[in-house]
């Protein structure tokens, strides 16, 4: 299974997976068209599935004209988001699994940003080779979801699904906010040697225009203050050690940055 990265509207990624010996693809949260359709010419595949992470219309919205475009393709989503997904035909929950290529991928229910959000996680198929996530818009890259829908308290339980995972997995994350999120990030743990580290080389990498998805579990294990709500100097930041409250208080302070 082969992963590209295509972007789209102004900051949003879209990823696609294909089968080069069976000629399929499958694609999470298509935007837009035109990316999606651009890139399966390219490849001479054909479109078999739809992953989508939740209703946003910036992760659905090229859900009908593909489906146009290729009938018999089938659309996965979460079961709490039956009626707000354009197309859906399969409706998965916590523990599902889903099936492509040779890789067969786990579903994690992580509301929070939305009621309904849902991740997939396709574990290595090879011991030391990294899994892969497409956690849509839980956990970015340095940092992680507005909460629309869902509670500090929902959030927190998601994110440590995800933050349990092995620090080998890719995340591929379905915005390009990394840079934004690292700069609020060093005003809450200013002394955190890695981060400091992180900041400076993605600030190289965006002025080169270089993409910062995927990222890595355990780069943001070290980094990301939306994973680190148990350590003591974020606790200390935001005068709190009780994580959930922690949680808050930090999204609270980037929602304002």
């Amino acid at each position: 299974m082969k992963i590209y990265r295509l972007p789209a509207l102004s900051d949003n990624y879209i990823f696609l997976l294909h089968d080069p010996n069976q000629k399929i693809a499958a694609v999470v949260d298509p935007a837009e068209v035109r990316p999606v359709t651009e890139k399966l010419e390219s490849l001479g595949a054909q479109l078999v599935a739809i992953f989508n992470t939740h209703h946003h219309s910036d992760h659905v919205g090229a859900n009908q004209k593909l489906i146009q475009k290729f009938p018999q393709l089938t659309v996965y989503a979460g079961v709490e988001d039956r009626g707000r997904i354009p197309g859906q035909k399969v409706f998965l929950q916590e523990g599902d699994r889903v099936q492509f290529s040779d890789r067969e991928g786990e579903i994690l229910f992580v509301p929070g940003h939305t009621s309904g959000h849902i991740a997939y996680y396709f574990p290595p198929l090879v011991a030391g080779e990294p899994g892969e996530l497409f956690c849509g818009d839980t956990l970015f890259a340095g940092g992680c979801g507005r909460l629309f829908e869902g509670t500090p308290a929902q959030m927190v339980q998601s994110l440590s699904k995800l933050r349990n995972l092995p620090d080998r997995t890719r995340i591929w994350c379905a915005h390009e906010y990394t840079l934004k999120n690292l700069q609020f990030a060093i005003t809450v743990d200013e002394q955190n040697l890695d981060l400091q580290a992180r900041l400076a080389e993605v600030k190289a990498a965006r002025s080169r225009n270089e993409a910062t998805v995927p990222s890595m579990i355990g780069v943001e294990k070290c980094t990301n203050p939306f994973l680190r709500w148990d350590q003591p100097n974020l606790q200390l930041a935001v005068k709190s050690q009780d994580p959930v409250q922690t949680f808050a208080r930090l999204r609270g302070k980037k929602d304002q940055f």
